[in-house]
């Protein structure tokens, strides 16, 4: 299986936007890029008269309000992926997957997560798995993302911020995924911003050589103009 599995630090610190601009990365390469989230939740935020898979086809260069994390992957890979396909468990709560699959009265079931994002990629070049929050979250009791980031076996990408803190989280991100004996590929800090601080310069100078690890940067984007996206290379399996 070639492509990446992208987490991040915690929550709100670009995972799906760095998720996506490396899937729009292989698509303007001419790849057919199969995109992948184990489960979304929060999407009682979102507008209920958002574009739906079915009615569309090829998901249209304009993006909605509130575009739903498995949507912007879907139009960023220019994928014609159905939600189902994309991500199987779809939640309204935003709360960790396990909290947001009992809310609703089930369980996920993390056979159908590997197989899903298997019988993905099988019709793919590359596949651009994005996980849930932080790698150690739940996505039951007792299956972390990080489990599932082992079954699947790609090279690991942490999306995290470049501002304070971030040592400490990227780090602990680091070797929570080195203990599980994941290739760690790369460390992606966004907003990278034009003219970054000196904080910001030194967070990624000491994530690099603390973390030995190749840490790049992505700039603000307008997610509606994929058009102007810059291009991000990870390495990938």
């Amino acid at each position: 299986m070639k492509g990446v599995f992208v987490t991040g630090t915690g929550t709100e610190v670009g995972k799906t936007v760095v998720a996506a601009a490396i899937a729009r990365t292989f698509a303007v390469q001419g790849s057919r890029v199969a995109v992948f989230k184990p489960a979304v939740t929060g999407l009682d935020k979102h507008p209920a008269d958002r574009p739906k898979s079915g009615h569309i086809g090829r998901f249209p260069a304009h993006r909605c309000e509130d575009e739903p994390d498995h949507v912007l992957l879907r139009r960023a890979a220019r994928s014609e992926q159905s939600d189902e396909e994309i991500a199987p468990y779809r939640y309204g709560p935003p709360a960790s997957p396990h909290l947001a699959a009992s809310q609703a009265g089930e369980e996920i079931d993390s056979g159908r997560l590997v197989a899903a994002a298997q019988g993905a990629a099988a019709g793919a070049d590359a596949l651009v798995c994005e996980g849930v929050g932080g790698l150690l979250v739940p996505l039951t009791r007792d299956y972390l993302i990080r489990d599932l980031a082992v079954e699947l076996a790609l090279p690991l990408v942490i999306a995290a911020s470049p501002g304070l803190g971030t040592i400490n989280h990227t780090l602990l991100t680091i070797e929570a995924a080195r203990a599980a004996a994941l290739e760690v590929a790369a460390v992606v800090l966004t907003p990278w911003q034009q003219e970054p601080s000196q904080i910001e310069q030194s967070n990624r100078e000491t994530i690099e050589a603390l973390g030995r690890v190749t840490v790049e940067t992505l700039p603000p984007i307008d997610l509606d103009a994929l058009e102007t996206w810059p291009s991000l290379h990870p390495p990938t399996g």
